[in-house]
């Protein structure tokens, strides 16, 4: 409740207590008055209460995501966690499905695209190993949530979507959260962010039929990477990749289905 709420709310408990004297008699103040008074309370304070009660509920619904979904299902990095229980993943999800913005399955966001399911988020993001210096490179920005669980955690997040109207949406919903360590650009993921490398860690969310190369040479020495692979509409691994010695040597963590990835 903020200020101007709150001086109402104090006017209308006052105006409860005082009395005042009339020919040597204490009275209450009027009936007329005092409904004048509450109804001015209610009208300047109820939609603030309605939407400070609405994101405790969402705030309510992310606990017991991230109790149920994330660490009870083995994901124990405590950043990871943090992280999660933190981003408004609600306000990441178009109005139409918030209500389900924590339940553990994808949601569309448009353009025929979806925001990856919690779980999927935690395990890529905590299979990077990611420290606290790192620079993350995005390959597909989408709904911007991944980026702003990475940002939670790393020092600056360069992510890049090809669907421009995702793009714009996803960089004005992370700039209205106040995010100022994630950089976000409107092109082709297999070309990478070759301005901004070498990265200490590359994460795709969506899938090529193979790694680009790109992506391999923009990335660190012991550099980590997290990608499925496979074909569009169908089963895709989910692997994990060190670069040593110049090569990712990979391994697949599981089977996923993600949103094939496009280039122009």
């Amino acid at each position: 409740m903020g200020c101007g709420e709150r001086l109402f709310g104090i006017l209308f408990i006052t105006a409860l207590r005082v009395s005042f004297s009339l020919q040597g008699q204490t009275r209450m103040i009027k009936t007329p008055h005092l409904f004048f008074i509450t109804l001015i309370w209610w009208v300047w304070s109820g939609p603030s209460i309605g939407l400070a009660e609405g994101e405790r509920e969402f705030s309510r619904h992310r606990e017991v995501m991230v109790a149920a979904q994330i660490v009870d299902r083995g994901i124990t990095d405590t950043h990871v966690i943090r992280a999660l229980k933190k981003v408004p993943r609600h306000l990441f999800v178009p109005e139409p499905y918030r209500d389900a913005a924590y339940t553990d399955r994808p949601l569309p966001i448009g353009e025929g695209q979806t925001i990856s399911q919690p779980y999927i988020v935690a395990v890529m993001t905590e299979a990077l190993r990611l420290r606290p210096g790192d620079r993350v490179l995005e390959i597909g920005t989408g709904s911007g949530y991944q980026a702003a669980v990475l940002a939670e955690i790393v020092k600056d997040v360069y992510s890049i979507e090809i669907v421009a109207s995702l793009g714009r949406r996803a960089a004005e919903t992370l700039k209205d959260l106040g995010y100022t360590n994630i950089h976000t650009k409107i092109g082709d993921g297999y070309k990478g962010w070759p301005q901004q490398a070498p990265f200490d860690a590359v994460i795709v969310t969506c899938a090529p039929e193979k790694i680009p190369p790109a992506l391999i040479e923009q990335l660190k020495e012991g550099g980590r990477m997290m990608i499925p692979v496979g074909r569009a509409g169908g089963i895709q691994q989910l692997v994990r990749g060190v670069k040593r010695g110049g090569r990712l040597e990979t391994e697949v963590l599981m089977l996923v289905r993600f949103v094939p990835m496009v280039a122009d």
